[in-house]
């Protein structure tokens, strides 16, 4: 290594959480709220009476702490609540040109928007518009393509509320294209499980983490993209439960936390030990490391017998099928072989095994570090094998816990934001609004940006997010962007897919989730979904940021009512009160029984989750062990000149949001332009740490993708394995590497090969 470290790369010595999360928490609020208003406003999320934080997904505590938020959680609200304003005056001496040359924390840190904006071709700007001519005129435009021609994108930031109109407005006018953010992050959970299992959701309670026995977290990085996660971690670490970490990367709230609602902790500086045993898997070696596992389970039972418990005999006999070719397949396969792929030793992986064995209450945890691969799908349904094999499902402290992103990414999902509708669902809608809906199969995020690209669609509505800018691939798809007919935009702030401007984009403000959503029937609350399916009320109380803005519910309304004048539905009266909106979702979408008074309860209601009775929803009516066929989830495998990036997220974003340039867990200050290395590889190709590198993809065909401008660090990530920051690093991923099973796209299994940059001195 390097005598000297590079600007702004240096060691964090300090647990994860602690007296660091608390100093940036309160610089957060100093730079985007005043202190009393953000007081009085963090005090009230996830609270019963309060508003659901719009950053992850992790359930609501069921203690009665003072507060409960996370550091990234408090990010996610004072960035949304901040005193900065984007007036249309803004607009007037900054031409979306302009605006591009800006980077995207810049862009979102100018603020709110506050008023409906119509874009001007000739002077290049975004000007005022009304809402009622706003509304006239993207109906009229809509009006002029054909429906499968126009895609409609929802971010999980969106409510029930918001997301059932969505999806009933987009049905009425003719299609099924829904390109949403679960389809780039755990829509192989939703295609995996229900094969597996029969629902694609997790099934575990935060209660189960009270009862369980053992932990198995695979790639994920809690202390960052789920920190309210943290606290439950710390809370069975501290009970003396093991917690198992496989990760390629060594990720600090894994290994040390120090929980900022522990007084001792806090006074004493200490922290607690997370992770007992922590594996470091080849990025791509998570399928081979679960095979691995359950080879040795197969093993120590054929040793030991059916009476010994290594497997649950009993609940596979009555519950499964698939267990013989699955356990034969198992046998067959080679310990070298597995070793080479996951990159970890037979003895790592036999103890994981012994202990998962001596565990009668096992959970698993996952995040995108097993579904955005080109296996996803089949990943995720290997976790399910694994937990199978001892009955962990049905059960106190047992079964599958997908780690999902935005706070309500599941309950869009739910209520009907999908590209593939069931005909019960259809048939319902028919009934309850009297229009027919189409049932064909619309686009995902990936095959609706395909049609972009070709031209096929004309027209984009998103409902929050930052679409151009999550999908891989950028200098394909920015440029499509720009070709559309049509962009419609709502949001609370400017990001730069809203400057992708064709011949008419609209940007339509709208109501964050801290603020006080009011009606003609009087104050609204929306609802949301949470990972372990808990369906809860969110009420904003702050006064809204411009007295311009319209609910997301409105905005719906208000476009839909102006595309479709002979609508069938009522969409003033819906949007007057979103009790009548709820009602509807009843009438629509099975589990939501009684669905008003049970979201008035403090902490709302759990939806039905089968396996939790052993139940199975499957065609068989059993839960399926489902083989993997091979080893090898991505590309370029055993090429030794070839390494496998992964992206992932720093401290200081969240999703697409870039909240500044400090990722201290890794030692990353004031600067994203980094690859993260094993120092074996670095030397084995004449790297130091800090050299400026050139990252080419390895596909093996024409057009290669090329990273440049960035430097490598040296870090504890396993060998034959790098990462680099998202989104920076999706101009390596090609539009069309994704899991074939679901489509989600493969940021997590790019093949490349790097080099030092000999254009650097």
């Amino acid at each position: 290594m390097a005598e000297s470290e590079p600007r702004g790369i240096r060691r964090y010595s300090y647990p994860a959480g602690g007296w660091g999360a608390l100093r940036a928490t309160a610089r957060t609020i100093r730079e985007q709220m005043d202190a009393p208003d953000a007081a009085a406003t963090l005090l009230r999320t996830n609270k019963p009476d309060g508003f659901d934080c719009p950053g992850c997904a992790w359930p609501d505590s069921r203690h009665g702490s003072s507060f409960q938020f996370c550091e990234n959680g408090a990010k996610a609200v004072t960035w949304e609540a901040t005193k900065k304003r984007v007036p249309a005056s803004f607009f007037t001496g900054h031409t979306v040109a302009s605006l591009l040359e800006w980077n995207d924390h810049a862009l979102e840190d100018l603020g709110r928007l506050t008023e409906p904006m119509a874009y001007n071709a000739d002077k290049d700007i975004y000007e005022a518009i009304g809402w009622d001519a706003a509304f006239a005129r993207i109906g009229a435009l809509l009006r002029t393509f054909d429906p499968d021609a126009v895609e409609f994108y929802t971010s999980g930031r969106t409510s029930n509320e918001a997301a059932f109109l969505y999806q009933i407005f987009a049905r009425e006018f003719g299609t099924n294209n829904f390109p949403d953010c679960s389809n780039m992050c755990h829509e192989a959970t939703s295609v995996g499980l229900p094969t597996s299992i029969g629902i694609g959701k997790g099934t575990v309670s935060l209660e189960d983490f009270d009862h369980c026995e053992l932990i198995i977290a695979m790639g994920h990085n809690p202390g960052t993209n789920h920190p309210r996660m943290m606290g439950t971690l710390h809370e069975v670490a501290r009970r003396g439960a093991p917690i198992i970490a496989i990760n390629p990367l060594r990720e600090l709230a894994l290994e040390r936390f120090a929980d900022p609602q522990d007084p001792l902790e806090m006074a004493t500086l200490g922290a607690t030990d997370i992770a007992s045993n922590y594996l470091q898997p080849r990025v791509g070696g998570d399928a081979a490391a679960l095979q691995g596992i359950m080879k040795a389970l197969i093993e120590m039972d054929d040793e030991a017998g059916p009476q010994a418990g290594v497997l649950d005999h009993a609940f596979i006999a009555a519950h499964t099928n698939g267990f013989e070719g699955l356990a034969v397949d198992l046998r067959a396969k080679r310990w070298i072989d597995i070793e080479a792929v996951s990159g970890l030793p037979q003895a790592r992986l036999r103890d994981v095994a012994r202990a998962y064995a001596a565990s009668s209450a096992t959970i698993v945890t996952y995040g995108m570090g097993l579904t955005q691969h080109s296996t996803g799908t089949h990943n995720v349904q290997q976790v399910a094998n694994l937990l199978l094999l001892r009955g962990n499902f049905g059960k106190p402290g047992a079964g599958i816990c997908p780690l999902r992103g935005h706070s309500n990414v599941q309950g869009d999902r739910t209520v009907g934001i999908t590209e593939k509708p069931g005909a019960q669902m259809l048939a319902r809608i028919e009934q309850r609004f009297g229009f027919v809906p189409p049932a064909s199969h619309g686009h995902d995020a990936v095959a609706a940006m395909k049609a972009i690209v070709d031209g096929r669609s004309k027209a984009l509505v998103c409902m929050g997010g930052n679409l151009a800018v999550a999908l891989p691939d950028p200098e394909v798809c920015l440029p499509a962007m720009r070709r559309l007919e049509l962009a419609v935009h709502v949001a609370t702030k400017l990001n730069r897919t809203h400057l992708l401007v064709g011949r008419h984009a609209f940007l339509l403000p709208c109501l964050g989730r801290t603020e006080l959503d009011e009606q003609s029937s009087g104050p609204q609350a929306v609802t949301v979904e949470d990972s372990m399916s808990m369906v809860h009320a969110s009420r904003g109380r702050l006064p809204p940021a411009s007295g311009l803005l319209k609910s997301e519910p409105a905005i719906v309304a208000g476009i839909a009512s102006a595309t479709l004048p002979e609508s069938k539905v009522s969409w003033t009266e819906l949007v007057a009160d979103y009790d009548r909106i709820r009602d509807a979702i009843e009438a629509v979408i099975p589990s939501f029984e009684a669905y008003n008074a049970r979201i008035r309860e403090p902490g709302g209601f759990r939806l039905p989750l089968p396996p939790t009775e052993r139940v199975w929803k499957t065609p068989s009516g059993r839960a399926e062990f489902l083989v993997f066929d091979g080893l090898v989830e991505d590309a370029a495998a055993g090429d030794p000149s070839v390494l496998t990036l992964t992206t992932v997220r720093s401290h200081d974003q969240y999703n697409t949001t870039i909240y500044g340039f400090d990722d201290r867990y890794r030692g990353v200050f004031g600067r994203r332009d980094v690859v993260f290395m094993n120092e074996d590889d670095m030397a084995s190709r004449g790297i130091a740490h800090g050299d400026a590198i050139v990252v080419e993809t390895a596909f093996g065909g024409a057009g290669e993708r090329v990273l440049r401008d960035v430097i490598a660090v040296a870090y504890p990530i396993a060998r034959g394995s790098v990462a680099t920051y998202y989104p920076e690093g999706n101009c390596l991923v090609p539009l069309d590497h994704v899991d074939r099973a679901s489509g989600t796209p493969s940021y997590k299994s790019v093949p490349v090969r790097i080099r030092r940059d000999s254009n650097v001195g």
